[in-house]
């Protein structure tokens, strides 16, 4: 007699079962995730403070600002660009809307006007790279100093203080649940991040995206307008780091100049770690996600560890050439 479990229909169904499982575990998504699992696991035996609610509920603050502005770094390293202005164009943007609420502007307003900056600058960035044709590295990193420099003049090297309540409530608030509280920034985040990634996976725009950075001139040869898809790319890298910075100062509760020096390299490791390719064609809104969620525990674990934060820069470095290493080994296979 035959076996009922040997039949064609049932090996097929397990084969696909199979099939299913393997690829996902095969994400890119899936090994970020398990990065994270293992240093959540690891420093919540070695610290007696990391799973702590209020430890976790900071991280979760902090690390918003950071994640949206790679949501917009991650569209544009998809097209094989790179947007190193970022961390200036944070500081700028919160700066701005720090400025017009101490002039008196009412709060939705001067929030506005933190985004207008940072979508102007962006689109700025995409207009010298497809109408200049500058190197998108040259321009970027000239708008770094020149919005930090602007930062600087702006204030004298002064912090802009006295913020008004309404704007300090979007970055420093809590929504009751349960008996716990969770941060307003990290609903924006959530939110954005579900956005983002319906606009890349569910419309034209997000194909061309992809087509662009996978082959440029043969994008161009079909018929799409490259030039106009850049330019979007760029313009929403700077609005949704206009997002960050506004949120970030609303947390702070302060503007200063210096605010976000040196964010570009969370943002851009955020992207990277997350599994955007910088050779451009490949990046999920999700991989950038977690990719932010690592540096930012990355960041606190080696606080809680008692790690000088003198070398978090170096341990920054070596996470971002690793993963790096890594997208290219896998690419080899």
């Amino acid at each position: 007699m035959s076996n009922v479990n040997s039949t064609p229909a049932n090996e097929n169904r397990t084969q696909a079962r199979s099939f299913n499982w393997r690829a996902i575990v095969a994400r890119q998504e899936m090994g970020v995730f398990l990065i994270l699992l293992a240093m959540v696991v690891f420093l919540s035996i070695y610290t007696d403070t990391f799973l702590t609610s209020t430890n976790i509920f900071n991280i979760l603050r902090a690390f918003s600002w950071v994640a949206i502005s790679a949501f917009g770094q991650c569209l544009v390293i998809i097209t094989a660009g790179i947007d190193l202005s970022v961390g200036s164009v944070m500081g700028l943007s919160g700066l701005a809307s720090a400025m017009l609420l101490v002039a008196g502007v009412p709060v939705p307003l001067a929030v506005l006007g933190g985004l207008v900056v940072g979508l102007l600058v962006g689109t700025a960035n995409g207009l010298m790279l497809t109408k200049g044709k500058l190197p998108p590295f040259i321009a970027t990193l000239g708008t770094l100093l020149m919005a930090r420099g602007i930062c600087n003049g702006l204030t004298g090297g002064w912090p802009v203080r006295d913020l008004p309540d309404g704007f300090r409530y979007l970055g420093q608030h809590d929504i009751p649940v349960g008996d716990m509280g969770v941060p307003l920034p990290l609903i924006f985040t959530l939110v954005l991040a579900l956005l983002t990634s319906l606009f890349l996976t569910r419309t034209k725009w997000g194909y061309r995206i992809y087509a662009v950075g996978g082959n440029e001139e043969a994008t161009r040869l079909s018929g799409i307008n490259t030039d106009r898809v850049k330019i979007m790319v760029y313009s929403l890298c700077g609005l949704l780091t206009g997002i960050g910075g506004v949120l970030m100062t609303a947390r702070l509760g302060v503007a200063a100049p210096t605010a976000a020096t040196g964010y570009e390299l969370d943002v851009i490791a955020a992207a990277v770690v997350g599994g955007t390719s910088l050779m451009g064609g490949e990046g999920t809104i999700l991989g950038v996600l977690l990719g932010a969620a690592i540096m930012q525990v990355l960041r606190n674990g080696l606080i809680l560890t008692g790690v000088s934060a003198y070398w978090l820069q170096a341990v920054q470095g070596f996470v971002i050439v690793t993963a790096i290493m890594l997208d290219q080994l896998r690419k080899r296979r």
